[in-house]
């Protein structure tokens, strides 16, 4: 990637062209970015060739036309790409990785744009000079094949993008302009604990409203249900202490209550339901079960409990989140409201409240996978 390039000079690709892919391929190409995708939805990748990408917000629904591979077509491809946003599901990224790898030149960036914490897997397998992460929050949906439905505008999209390590931090400014195309964009100094605020949220509010077949607004408002939402979230909390990231506010939020480890769960749980999120807007993870499809259950609460143990936390919450998880994802279990009580259960076993703590000076380095 030249150093004088421009956004629009930039060959971009997009692997991972779901609900939130397709909206960020859209947009970059309707900025004029050169923009490729590839997805492994075979139904997705000819609906797009024969359509478009379609994003649909509120009433209208644009076409965007964008060039659209299959997985298999990648091997055929030989003009290296400068940028590549990561979009597929967190389970996906290492294989994913090397897939793109091929088609990286040495000043090529791999920009994990997903949930989870992915960076360090995608810094393996390109080189952490040439990998970058980011914490997104976009709001949309994918029932149909080449269709984007798309639950947040512009100026409700947020983005925070950051480099693991200072070889790939001149990448940032890049990067962020691209992703500027799409919503607001926050270049962040301490990515990794960007990352893990946002799972805090994730854990609060992804798994816990699949269980009850909620859209995350309701489930918020169930009865029983903002207590779980909460201790979910707290134990990530308690859990982020010990292992020294940093309690930062995300998507632009400030004061007291976004940067307090006593009140971030609650503030930011507000303020998504307050100003991000449609009432009908139903978690990635239900969306994934509607499909029958794996979510990231185990990369969002799993990830939350193997830490937890190492440090010896108590994570009683997102251990039976995670385990009605499995059980839906297993045939065991049917999402419904009934199952309210299955995760109050874990309430009543003892979890660490987290409390306020001097920061340690910099973060441990551990690989999260």
């Amino acid at each position: 990637m030249s150093e004088i390039a421009t956004p629009e000079e930039l060959r971009v690709a997009v692997l991972g062209a779901g609900s939130n892919g397709a909206i960020v391929a859209a947009d970059l190409a309707e900025a004029g970015v050169d923009v490729t995708v590839i997805d492994q939805w075979p139904a997705n990748v000819e609906a797009m060739r024969a359509h478009g990408i379609r994003v649909q917000l509120g009433e209208t629904v644009r076409a965007t036309a964008v060039p659209a591979y299959h997985l298999c077509q990648v091997a055929e491809l030989r003009e290296p790409f400068d940028v590549v946003f990561l979009l597929v599901k967190a389970y996906d990224t290492r294989w994913a990785a090397e897939l793109i790898k091929p088609l990286l030149h040495e000043n090529s960036v791999v920009v994990g744009v997903q949930n989870g914490m992915t960076g360090d897997a995608i810094a393996e397998v390109v080189g952490r000079e040439r990998a970058l992460a980011a914490v997104i929050e976009v709001t949309s949906a994918m029932y149909t094949p080449g269709l984007s439905e798309r639950h947040s505008a512009h100026e409700r999209c947020w983005f925070a993008v950051g480099a693991l390590d200072p070889t790939a931090a001149a990448h940032v400014p890049t990067v962020a302009a691209l992703l500027s195309h799409v919503g607001i964009v926050e270049e962040a100094d301490d990515i990794q604990s960007a990352k893990w605020m946002k799972l805090v949220l994730n854990v609060a509010e992804l798994v816990t409203s699949a269980v009850l077949d909620l859209s995350i607004s309701d489930c918020a408002r169930h009865p029983g249900m903002r207590d779980v939402m909460l201790a979910a979230g707290n134990e990530a909390i308690a859990v982020a202490q010990a292992h020294g990231y940093q309690v930062r506010p995300i998507f632009g939020m400030e004061g007291e209550a976004a940067a307090s480890p006593e009140t971030y769960v609650s503030a930011i749980l507000d303020n998504l339901v307050a100003n991000y999120i449609r009432t009908d807007s139903r978690a990635t993870v239900l969306q994934d079960w509607m499909k029958h499809r794996r979510s990231e259950v185990s990369e969002l609460h799993g990830e939350v409990v193997r830490l937890a143990r190492e440090y010896g936390v108590a994570a009683p919450v997102n251990e039976k989140v995670w385990e009605l998880g499995i059980k839906v994802e297993e045939g065991e279990l049917i999402p419904s409201t009934v199952n309210v009580e299955l995760m109050r259960d874990a309430l009543r076993q003892p979890m660490l409240v987290p409390a306020r703590a001097a920061q340690p000076s910099s973060p441990r380095r551990e690989e999260l996978r």
